[in-house]
Parts: C-alpha cells; structure tokens; sequence
C-alpha cells in the first residue's frame, strides 16, 4: 500500500530558529477569513540562543483564558539575557493565539481546544495547523518542554507544577526532577481525564522531559501566581543547564491523584455551595459541596462527598454548576512522585 509524506506545514517562522542571539518575531499561518481574503494569524515567538547547550520549549496560552504562562513568558522573552544562556530558549506565550486573543478556553475560529487537538494535521482546522507545526517543528528541537496551564474561567487550583507517570521510567525520574526544580508551593503526580490529543502526551511519547502546571485559575493571574510561574521558569532553565545560575529551591508539598476516585462531577444542574476551600484536607464521606435546585425553594440540594482521603486541590470557580461539569478534584498527599 502506498503512502505518502505528509503536506508541508502552512506555517512559517519569520525568524531563523537556529540563529544565535535574540530574536523577536511570529508563527505566520494564512488564514483567509471575510474581513482580510490574504489574512494570517500572527503567533509571537522569540528565541534566545547562545552557545551550543540544550534546548527548551516555554509555551503559554495553550488555552487562552489562562494567564499565568503568557505574564511570565512575555516578561521573560522581554528580559531575558542571552549573555547567560548556554543553549536555546524558544518561547511561544500565546500557543493558541485566537483563543488568546478572545480570552477564550477554545479557538473563536474553529471552536478547537489546542489540548486536544494533538498531534495535529497540516491540512486541518486552524487549530490542527497549529498543533501539527508545533509537534513536526518546535517539539522535536526541544530536550524539555514547559507548558503553563491554570484554571481558566471555570477552575481554580491549587498552584502546582506537575509530571505524569510514564512507561519509561528513566523519563519520568528525568519529568520529576524538573517538577521539584520548578519549587511551586504544591508538585503533583498527575493523572488526566483523557490524556488523548494532548501536547503532554505528543512531547512525552517522543520522550522528552514535560512539565506542566496549574497555577490557580477562576479566569486571572494574580501577582503571587505570576511569580510562582516566573520564578519556576527560571528554575527550570537553571536545572536544565541553559541558564546560568542555580535554582531556586524552595519548599513544596508533594501531591498525588492516584486514581479516578480523585474527581468529582455534577450530575445535577443548579447552585453550587462548597463546604471548604482550596488546600483545606478532607476526608472519606466528608461532603465536598452541596448543589441546590434553583426551581423552587423547599428542594434538598445534592450532597456530593469525598471518594477519597486529602486536600481540595481543584474546585468549579462559577457559582451555577451544570451536570457532566467537573466539581472538584481531591489531591493524596505524598512525601514524593
């Protein structure tokens, strides 16, 4: 059976990834659209490169109504000094750029969920382009890949760096000692719904060290999450070798989502009314949240307990919950991954 190469990514750098120095430029995909027939989307990338070391990949705005990543990373490609890297720093701080710009989870133009869309398709949505030039060409030059997440508009969590138990052992000892270097308040062993199309998935099959994070949520940064993600940058590029200096180490508590049991979901429509806050321990049968049917009065809400022993590490931030939504997630505390 024949098969052919897949098409040419439409997507161009207007920057030479390769070149040494700093440089300031875009991901340009055409985009043709009623209001601009020639169009593109403009994704901004910088890269900073000075001698012969390895490479990271930063990426932010993976969903666009999280903020954290892109305030760190576009403060970083602003800053940076290229006299104190060994090696290549690439950083993308809006990856979803049309979502970023909607302050939308998903993309405005095509409805897609860069999450999701892994590892992409040249000839697809706009999304699928973005995800195929990220995995056929920024991916496989990086040796490590940070990719910020938070909440959104929908999810608060508690600030966290995370990594993933892996097939490959030797990786994922690699993935946690750069989740300890990143020293969030709270490191995580974390488990996925569905980890399918995902770019942690796409990176850590071609085995590379992934990090990831949630650093709180609810739809803004604040200034201590801003710098929680700008401090682990730093860290993470110093434990990495590419910038000089050593890390920052700090305290963290380790945190584990050991199985299914961790999350909750509404199977009701209606008020939401939770019994404690991000952080605050739980136990087996204690009850998480309370969600009350807003018909009428005179109703018994829904109580919805904990599956598990642990800490509130994840909540819904709206105060109406819809049934299928997630309601909170239940995090182990470990003493490491």
């Amino acid at each position: 059976m024949l098969t052919s190469a897949p098409r040419p990514s439409p997507v161009t750098a207007t920057l030479d990834l390769d070149a040494q120095g700093v440089q300031h430029g875009h991901l340009r995909l055409p985009y043709s659209r009623d209001d601009s027939a020639w169009g593109s989307i403009m994704i901004p990338i910088c890269v900073v490169a000075n001698g012969s070391g390895p490479t990271a990949l930063l990426t932010g705005g993976n969903h666009g109504d999280e903020y954290e990543g892109p305030a760190a990373l576009f403060e970083l490609a602003q800053t940076l000094d290229p006299s104190q890297v060994d090696g290549r720093i690439i950083i993308v701080p809006a990856l979803n750029y049309p979502a970023f710009r909607a302050g939308t989870r998903t993309s405005p133009i095509d409805r897609g969920n860069l999450n999701r869309s892994f590892p992409g398709r040249p000839d697809g949505t706009v999304t699928e382009k973005i995800a195929d030039y990220i995995t056929r060409h920024l991916i496989p030059l990086a040796d490590i890949v940070l990719d910020f997440h938070s909440g959104g508009r929908t999810l608060d969590f508690l600030p966290y760096a995370a990594a993933h138990a892996l097939p490959d052992k030797d990786q994922e000892t690699r993935c946690f000692a750069a989740v300890e270097a990143f020293a969030a308040p709270y490191s995580m062993k974390m488990l996925e719904i569905d980890a399918v199309g995902m770019l942690d998935t796409t990176v850590e099959e071609m085995g590379k060290v992934f990090v990831t994070t949630e650093l709180g949520g609810a739809g803004t940064a604040t200034a201590n999450s801003i710098d929680i993600a700008r401090r682990g940058t730093l860290n993470v590029l110093r434990h990495a070798g590419i910038l000089a200096g050593t890390p920052d180490h700090q305290d963290t508590r380790w945190l584990d989502m050991p199985s299914s049991d961790c999350f909750t979901f509404a199977e009701d429509d209606g008020l939401i009314a939770f019994a404690l806050d991000l952080g605050q321990p739980v136990k087996t049968g204690e009850i998480i949240a309370r969600v009350y049917p807003i018909g009428r009065t005179g109703l018994v809400p829904t109580e919805y307990r904990a599956a598990i022993d642990g800490v509130l590490a994840a909540r819904h931030v709206p105060g109406l919950i819809k049934a299928g939504d997630c309601l909170s997630v239940i995090a182990t505390i470990t003493e490491h991954p």
